[in-house]
C-alpha cells in the first residue's frame, strides 16, 4: 500500500533522466512514463547502434524515434550529415526535441510523422528503426515499401526487431529491396538490413 499518495502522485509525474554512453557518445535524456522504454535504453536499441555502419556526412532517419535514442546518437557520429527523427507519437517527438536541445544537437530534427507521411521529398543514406512488434503485416510492409523510396541508392535501412520476426522481415527485405543481410541475431533480438539497388 502506498503511505503517501500525494507524494506518490508527484513523484511519477516528474520526468525520468537516463545517462547512456552509446558508441561513445555521452547522452543525457529525458523520458517519461508512456513512452517505450522509459526506465533504460533497451538492448535492441543498442544491439542496433553496435552494429550500424555510419559515415560523419551520412543523412539519416530515425523511424519511430521515441525520445530520441537511435536518432540523436546518428546525429552525434555523422556531425556533417542532418538526422530526422520520426515518431506518430506527439508525447515522444516533444520528448525528442526536449532531449535534441538538452544534448546541443543542431544537425537534428524532429518531426510528428505516421510513418514517413510527412516525410518532405528527400533521400537519406540511412534509415533506422527498432521495430514495434504489433503494429500489424499492412504496416511493416508500408515501412519496407516507404524506406526503399526514401532511400539512396545504396542506402541500407538498419532494423532491429523482436528474433520471432526475423523470417517475416527475411521475405519482406527480399521481395521489396531484393536484398537482405542479417546481421546479428540474439535469443531476443535481431539487427538486420536492406540496402537500396545502385541501378
Amino acid at each position: 500500500m502506498i503511505k503517501n499518495l500525494d507524494e506518490y502522485n508527484r513523484q511519477i509525474r516528474q520526468d525520468l533522466t537516463l545517462n547512456a554512453l552509446l558508441r561513445g557518445q555521452a547522452l543525457t535524456l529525458k523520458t517519461t512514463w508512456g513512452l517505450f522504454s522509459p526506465r533504460a535504453i533497451d538492448s535492441g536499441s543498442e544491439m542496433l547502434l553496435d552494429y550500424l555502419q555510419i559515415e560523419p556526412t551520412d543523412h539519416s532517419l530515425d523511424l519511430g524515434c521515441g525520445y530520441g535514442v537511435l536518432g540523436l546518437t546518428m546525429a552525434r557520429l555523422a556531425p556533417q550529415g542532418h538526422s530526422l527523427l520520426l515518431d506518430k507519437d506527439f508525447v515522444a517527438v516533444d520528448y525528442a526535441e526536449k532531449n535534441r536541445l538538452l544534448n546541443h544537437i543542431d544537425n537534428a530534427s524532429c518531426l510528428l510523422s505516421n510513418g514517413f507521411d510527412q516525410v518532405p521529398s528527400q533521400q537519406f543514406d540511412l534509415i533506422v528503426s527498432n521495430i514495434p512488434a504489433k503494429v500489424g503485416k499492412e504496416m511493416l510492409y508500408i515501412y519496407l515499401f516507404d524506406a526503399l523510396q526514401y532511400l539512396k541508392p545504396g542506402g541500407s535501412f538498419y532494423i532491429v526487431t523482436i528474433t520471432g520476426l526475423r523470417q517475416f522481415f527475411k521475405r519482406g527485405f527480399l521481395e521489396v529491396f531484393g536484398h537482405y543481410d542479417k546481421i546479428k541475431q540474439g535469443k531476443t533480438y535481431t539487427v538486420a538490413r536492406g540496402i537500396k539497388p545502385e541501378r
